[in-house]
């Protein structure tokens, strides 16, 4: 974001936005010591923001204007009260008070922060749906709407949900830290899947990179802090390999097929460290669902090109899975690695197994649509996909939804 941006560009500041909201928010966090008057705060700021540099155009430290902004915003709000007032000589320099911060000083937000916010969002004391919901508003940026359709539960819903969760980490005095040695297995498990929540909210989403790196940024900073857990190795070897072919799964705003995409475009350092993160996995011997998936991911990157593909192994990966992780996700995928090696005819009973548990999921009808077509049931597969088109969350899915019926036209 260096220099000043052009006057009147809205977009940039959307931009703004999701790059620094969640740092911002953490930040603010450790300093006022209060979730919500962090959350509130930061909004506040963004508001300015919208007006103001839509007149002015965008600052060269676009970040340390939101958070200066947002820390001053906090204190007019705590000097309103008389116990706020109290609070501001305890937890804020009395120069910070008297005088507004100079953009720069904070400009470089404690990496840190985040790590604890993460911590104090995955407190055993919230459910579990709260710690998720919880940790990708504040850190993933993502809007109350995205959120909720994540939990398939309306705006309102959602809402209160993460009232209540704010309120017991204040009401139970739950503390903003990265906890001692001996809490983090216990968190570990919430904190794995918030981070690759965060992630794959960021997947194949131009807009939205900033979340895949900050969950990569978040991937190892945490075994950093666990270099012995062989989850928190795998699930940053998965997110690399992930980001790596994130280059190829796009032309022109297109999605693209795994077979049908530019492996010249992935990035082979990247691979290279996921590769190499998964091999000392398995010397390691404890694997893990993180583990696993990132190993299939090795096998797929490992391939020259599409029909090179070890799938007999990514099935034997898939089986070791299903023994750790038997969700409906992973017979999906399953499922369709088979079907590469035994034919459309036996992914689809395979796919038509997990209809009832996943009938809502659009990519479920996606993958019967492309069998039934290899099957040349072209009927069939147009009212599958037409299934996953009124399914498909984004305009993008849609399209490309839209482009595999419009392709019948060339099925013999």
């Amino acid at each position: 974001m260096g220099g000043v941006a052009e006057r009147g560009e809205a977009p940039l500041v959307e931009q703004v936005f999701r790059d620094v909201y969640g740092q911002a928010v953490a930040t603010l966090t450790r300093v006022f010591g209060d979730i919500s008057l962090a959350e509130d705060a930061v909004q506040d700021a963004f508001l300015v923001a919208s007006d103001r540099w839509s007149r002015t155009g965008i600052p060269p430290n676009p970040a340390g204007w939101i958070v200066t902004t947002a820390r001053n915003r906090a204190i007019d709000t705590l000097r309103r009260s008389k116990r706020g007032a109290e609070l501001i000589e305890q937890l804020v320099p009395a120069r910070a008070v008297s005088t507004p911060l100079d953009f720069s000083e904070e400009a470089t937000m404690v990496p840190d922060d985040q790590l604890r916010l993460i911590f104090t969002c995955c407190h055993p004391a919230l459910r579990s749906e709260h710690q998720v919901a919880l940790t990708l508003r504040l850190l993933g940026g993502l809007t109350l709407d995205e959120v909720a359709r994540s939990f398939l539960v309306s705006e309102s819903a959602m809402e209160k949900r993460l009232v209540r969760a704010k309120y017991k980490i204040k009401a139970a005095n739950i503390p903003y830290r990265v906890p001692p040695d001996s809490e983090l297995p216990s968190r570990l498990r919430s904190v794995l899947a918030v981070v690759y929540l965060i992630y794959n909210s960021g997947a194949d989403d131009s807009e939205r990179g900033a979340l895949r790196h900050e969950a990569v940024r978040l991937g190892r900073a945490l075994e950093e802090l666990m270099p012995d857990e062989p989850e928190v190795a795998g699930l940053l070897a998965l997110m690399l390999m992930n980001d790596a072919r994130v280059p190829a799964r796009t032309v022109d705003g297109t999605l693209v097929l795994l077979r049908d995409q530019d492996r010249t475009l992935w990035d082979q350092a990247m691979i290279a460290e996921g590769q190499a993160i998964v091999r000392a996995c398995i010397r390691r011997n404890r694997p893990g669902p993180y583990q696993l998936q990132a190993a299939i991911q090795a096998v797929h990157c490992d391939a020259a090109s599409f029909e090179a593909t070890d799938w007999a192994q990514i099935v034997e990966l898939y089986d070791q899975l299903m023994g750790v992780m038997p969700t409906p996700i992973v017979a999906l995928n399953r499922a369709i690695a088979v079907g590469e090696i035994e034919g459309p005819e036996v992914a689809l009973a395979a796919l038509d197994a997990v209809v009832a548990d996943l009938n809502d999921y659009h990519l479920l009808h996606a993958a019967r649509g492309a069998s039934l077509r290899r099957l040349g049931r072209l009927e069939a597969a147009k009212v599958a996909y037409l299934r996953a088109i009124d399914l498909a969350v984004t305009d993008q899915d849609r399209q490309f939804l839209i482009q595999q019926i419009e392709g019948f036209s060339g099925d013999k």
